[in-house]
């Protein structure tokens, strides 16, 4: 091997110029060969979408057409019955082959795409894009699919329109969701704001995926001093994207009106102790386990600092729309009462 010091000048700087020309061409035939596949796919799930409208091509022969295409293809992966279901599936879910380009579907790998079928299409572009732009991993994609992230983003009711310049809070209201899903956090009913924190902190993978793309953990009760009195903030985060910090307050009750000054009050305290001139303003984000929308809306319309309500869940969803609701109890406790008289 040659001697460092017999190399030129500019060996290192060449080296990285090469490295970054050969990463970046590997990337982008990755992403060609995956957009080719995806079409390939979509043209197989057109052909058999058009034969599954003719007598005798119903699923029970995708088994035989799936084992007669891997013995002509023995190198290709991907011709299970299971798998030429979803381009059937693909190619009813986007009838003209164009819209795969139009709408970055063929930018996402196979496996994130068959997560989409059953999601309402009004609401799949919305993940398509969200999947595209962050690089979400298929287990991601799934859990957000899965805890229906996209009715839940940017709900909570905030005053941002009011206090913020219309750029700046349409951001700030896209960071929000409403209800937060903590389902990880798996406390006990008893447990007060501090035992829910704590396990925020404890399980900052989840709270950070929660909370959503950009948030970094700043710290829990973190201290102010002010004319010698002390005052502490429940949890700080930085939105790294949007240059702002994010107060949040975990109430373990239901919403109650002075609530907002509270988190009014440590917003404002940390606007102006930790803010830099470059940041966008702060702003906070109030966490209860019930609200009534139109008290937190008269609540909000007197407010002077940026802030937001939404409520949690320490169940998922899933798990949610499983148990009985209370009308269906209380029918429940009535039959039996009916049955005992």
């Amino acid at each position: 091997m040659e001697d460092d010091h017999q190399l030129p000048p500019d060996y290192t700087e060449t080296v990285e110029l090469i490295s970054a020309r050969v990463s970046n061409t590997r990337v982008r035939v990755q992403l060609a060969a995956n957009a080719h596949l995806i079409h390939l796919y979509w043209a197989i799930g057109s052909v058999l979408l058009e034969r599954s409208k003719q007598s005798g091509w119903g699923s029970r022969v995708l088994p035989r057409l799936a084992e007669d295409l891997r013995r002509r293809f023995p190198t290709m992966k991907g011709f299970s019955a299971t798998n030429l279901k979803y381009m059937r599936q693909l190619a009813a879910a986007w009838p003209e082959e164009r819209s795969l380009g139009q709408q970055a579907v063929d930018q996402l790998p196979w496996g994130h795409i068959t997560l989409l079928f059953g999601v309402d299409a009004r609401e799949r572009q919305w993940y398509i894009d969200q999947a595209v732009q962050h690089g979400w991993s298929r287990s991601l994609l799934s859990h957000n699919v899965r805890n229906r992230l996209a009715g839940r983003t940017g709900a909570a009711n905030t005053n941002f329109g009011r206090l913020l310049d219309p750029e700046g809070a349409d951001l700030a209201q896209q960071v929000t969701r409403d209800p937060y899903v903590l389902d990880f956090l798996a406390l006990d009913g008893d447990r007060d704001e501090r035992a829910m924190e704590s396990a925020m902190v404890d399980r900052i993978a989840e709270t950070l995926r929660e909370l959503g793309t950009g948030f970094a953990f700043v710290g829990r009760q973190v201290q102010f001093d002010v004319d010698g009195n002390d005052f502490f903030v429940d949890l700080l985060f930085f939105h790294v994207e949007q240059l702002r910090y994010v107060v949040v307050e975990l109430k373990r009750g239901d919403f109650r009106p002075e609530h907002v000054g509270q988190l009014s009050f440590y917003v404002a305290l940390v606007d102006d102790r930790l803010r830099l001139p470059t940041h966008a303003d702060t702003v906070g984000l109030l966490l209860v386990a019930g609200k009534s929308d139109a008290v937190v809306r008269y609540a909000l319309s007197t407010s002077t600092a940026p802030v937001g309500v939404a409520s949690y869940d320490l169940l998922p969803p899933e798990v949610q729309r499983a148990l009985p609701s209370e009308a269906d109890l209380r029918r429940a406790l009535s039959g039996s009462e009916n049955e005992r008289s």
